[in-house]
């Protein structure tokens, strides 16, 4: 990431912009998980602490947040788009396509700033830093804190340790490098209380969720001798147990972990969205023999080989076809 040749890295390239601007609006993708609301948090800190004028957006849907980040400090979060935007750098963090941010007037804006470790990031800002070995986003603004000269405060290392552990699966999935651990000694040394983080994340689940996973689990099919695994959640699911849209994370984590699949999936109604039909599908590989980022794509959506998703408007056993036969053209 340095400079060579005169020519100066998409990481120095960042700096300099963030040192230069003095106005930000800093937003993430809908439905934001830990990494998205960690980073923004955050990146929101490190700007306050430089003097910037800067806002965090979210769309109102988003709120209240799924209950195991309402702890998290989100300092000067804004639901509506700032009069002034056009006068303002927006950052997009942990957002691999512009898409994934309903919002025009933040796609529209004159300087964007497009920071996110996903590798088929679609490079639609005027400034790309995307670092597609990183663990997570939060792990990218560390590092740019480094280069800032900043103090990693309490309020930051807490909201980029939620970045790290929700995008590592607890320092489990393949994403988990050197830096990830070095990351979480720095942040360890800056005084964040892991265990209180933990429960936080982990622990004091709502029934409805426990309820919604045992629906979960006794809807499982499996398809192709067990290399897709496949559940659906539909809109009864959730009515029959009181379950927010958020307590479905984590469901399709329980799928990975049978023996023999290749490919596992949740299959849940959106109730958040306008249309009854929508539907979105979370994937998970268990090895590097598929890539569920590009079975992704080909339905509009993205994110990583062995974790992605997007939506769509199929019925269930049309998303079964469609899965079977992506799973059979790439093994």
């Amino acid at each position: 990431m340095s400079t060579r040749n005169g020519v100066k890295s998409s990481r120095e390239l960042v700096l300099d912009e963030i040192r230069d601007a003095e106005k930000f609006v800093l937003t993430t993708h809908e439905h934001p998980d830990g990494d998205a609301l960690g980073s923004l948090a955050a990146m929101q800190h490190v700007l306050d602490a430089m003097g910037k004028d800067a806002v965090s957006f979210m769309c109102a849907l988003e709120l209240p947040l799924p209950y195991e980040y309402r702890f998290l400090e989100l300092p000067k979060l804004v639901t509506s788009v700032p009069a002034d935007v056009e006068d303002r750098t927006v950052i997009f963090l942990d957002c691999g396509n512009v898409d994934r941010n309903p919002v025009e007037a933040l796609k529209d804006a004159a300087r964007i700033l497009n920071i996110d470790h996903h590798h088929d990031n679609t490079r639609f800002g005027t400034v790309d830093h995307v670092v597609a070995d990183a663990s997570c986003t939060a792990e990218i603004i560390w590092d740019l804190m480094t280069g800032l000269e900043l103090e990693i405060t309490q309020p930051i290392a807490e909201a980029l340790y939620v970045g790290l552990v929700t995008d590592t699966g607890r320092f489990m999935y393949e994403n988990t490098g050197a830096a990830a651990h070095l990351m979480a000694a720095d942040l360890i040394g800056a005084g964040i209380d892991v265990h209180a983080i933990y429960r936080r994340l982990y622990e004091g689940v709502p029934y409805g969720k426990l309820e919604l996973l045992a629906r979960g689990l006794g809807a499982v099919e499996r398809y192709d001798g067990g290399l897709l695994t496949l559940t659906h959640l539909t809109r009864e699911d959730y009515a029959a147990t009181g379950a927010e849209e958020s307590f479905s994370e984590g469901v399709v984590d329980h799928l990975r972990a049978v023996q023999g699949t290749a490919v596992a999936g949740l299959v849940r109604d959106l109730l958040s969205d306008g249309a009854p039909t929508r539907r979105k599908v979370s994937l998970r590989a268990t090895d590097d023999r598929v890539d569920v980022s590009r079975i992704a794509r080909a339905q509009g959506g993205g994110g990583h080989r062995r974790a992605a998703g997007f939506s769509t408007d199929l019925e269930f056993p049309e998303l079964v076809a469609f899965l079977r036969a992506q799973l059979a053209e790439q093994l």
